[in-house]
């Protein structure tokens, strides 16, 4: 066998992400609060970075993302493929022409992927309240609308885990019938921890003993009179009860063991509120109007005079300590203008796909994909996934997350027509509830019903 060692040269050519780019992608999929932090920590390492508080700034501020920005919810997208190319094909100047390191050629990395860890750091993002509840909500066999109603609902849990909203104000608000707001109410109680969507006191301890077999007739009188419990005679308030003083102090002892504010175990410390990324109102000529909630949208500075006042007396390592910081900042500003523009656009074009839902409620819900907003405003369908990440909207009919108005579709009757999954089983129920008691339809009935009206 002829063995021989031979050298060759190969030139390859690849794709590298900058750390500019892989920052820009990373922003446009942040909350607000987590926006908030990432700025604090690079104004922590940038001596140029300023944020605005609510006040103007004694630099010269430049136009920023703090900027109100506002879109009809017809509006076109002129500029915004210029715009993509910064997140997805700019490679002038967001891809580097080299190899790519190990990190990211796969296997099991090397010692520098560990290095920036921070040991104090978790090691996974804390667990709302909501999204534990909306998890279990896709699990339960809810019909289509009290789901929908369900996960709005759970949106407005307060820290404790309670649901003080009243019905009628949220069927109003959100289209659903009181039914249906009832039934989505019902299943957020039944979600863990044992005692959230409580409306009050009574009502959490309630379920946490009912789980638990100890609900009697007893204990309901004991918690229907929990107000005058401090007020009322030990030997009063047994008889109320119909037990004696001794029966009392075993249930006084397994009501303090309940927990009266299950929701807190998500808390992580105090209650961060959700704050709303985009605002959506009536434009008064029938339409929406879209725009940024300045109050979630941080307004960056750049301090150049400080760069002036050190540029004249400091050593050659010190300019260019201060270049590379100026490059960042602006970078830093370039991309939370166009992650401002990006959503703002997103958003406008949700509100213009379901304007029948701002008017009608969950009946009036479309069929919508990220693929079919992405191509309506000319981005990737990766873009529009990490802008509806984590983004709130406040609209006339309450506080949503953006991922709410994205529903499956149902096939029309002529094949070319699509209607919402949820808003064909809320006719659906619809149509069941207004049978008539001494004669139901029959599923023949209920699909030529259906059909009728185009589904």
């Amino acid at each position: 066998m002829n063995m021989r060692q031979s050298l060759h040269l190969r030139q390859t050519q690849s794709l590298v992400m900058t750390p500019q780019l892989r920052q820009a992608i990373q922003m446009l999929q942040m909350s607000t609060i987590e926006l908030g932090a990432f700025l604090a920590s690079e104004m922590e390492r940038n001596p140029l970075i300023e944020i605005a508080d609510g006040v103007q700034a004694t630099a010269r501020p430049e136009p920023s993302a703090g900027e109100r920005l506002a879109v009809d919810a017809d509006m076109r997208r002129a500029d915004l493929a210029a715009g993509e190319a910064q997140f997805a094909t700019g490679r002038d100047n967001l891809y580097e022409s080299a190899e790519a390191p190990p990190s990211l050629r796969g296997g099991a990395g090397g010692r520098a992927d560990f290095e920036t860890l921070d040991d104090d750091a978790p090691l996974v993002a804390p667990v709302t309240l909501a999204a534990h509840v909306t998890a279990q909500l896709a699990l339960a066999r809810l019909a289509a609308p009290v789901r929908v109603v369900a996960e709005a609902l759970a949106c407005e849990l307060d820290e404790a885990g309670y649901l003080r909203v009243d019905p009628a104000e949220a069927a109003a608000r959100l289209g659903a019938a009181p039914a249906t707001v009832e039934a989505a109410a019902a299943a957020i109680r039944a979600c863990e921890p044992t005692g959230v969507g409580a409306r009050d006191l009574a009502e959490c301890l309630a379920l946490q003993l009912a789980e638990r077999d100890r609900l009697d007739p007893a204990m309901r009188a004991l918690l229907d009179n929990l107000a005058d419990l401090p007020a009322t005679p030990a030997a009063k308030m047994a008889a109320r009860c119909g037990v004696d003083l001794a029966d009392l102090a075993d249930m006084l002892a397994e009501v303090r063991a309940l927990d009266p504010r299950p929701g807190l175990a998500f808390s992580g410390g105090a209650a961060e509120p959700v704050i709303p990324d985009v605002l959506v109102s009536a434009d008064g000529a029938g339409g929406w109007r879209v725009m940024m909630n300045p109050d979630a949208t941080p307004r960056l500075l750049i301090d150049h005079s400080y760069a002036a006042r050190v540029d004249g007396g400091g050593d050659q390592a010190t300019r260019l300590y201060l270049s590379q910081c100026a490059q960042t900042a602006t970078w830093l500003k370039k991309s939370l203008d166009q992650r401002a523009r990006t959503i703002v656009t997103v958003a406008a074009e949700i509100v213009r796909a379901q304007a029948r839902f701002f008017a009608q409620g969950v009946a009036g819900l479309r069929p919508m994909t990220l693929k079919a907003v992405a191509e309506a405003v000319g981005v990737h369908e990766s873009t529009v996934s990490r802008v509806t990440a984590n983004k709130f909207m406040a609209t006339p009919r309450g506080l949503l997350e953006m991922k709410f108005f994205f529903t499956t579709a149902v096939g029309g009757g002529e094949g070319d027509a699509t209607h919402s999954a949820q808003a064909v089983k809320a006719r659906i129920r619809a149509l069941i509830a207004a049978e008539p008691p001494q004669k139901p339809l029959s599923d023949d009935d209920l699909v030529r019903a259906l059909k009728a009206e185009g589904v």
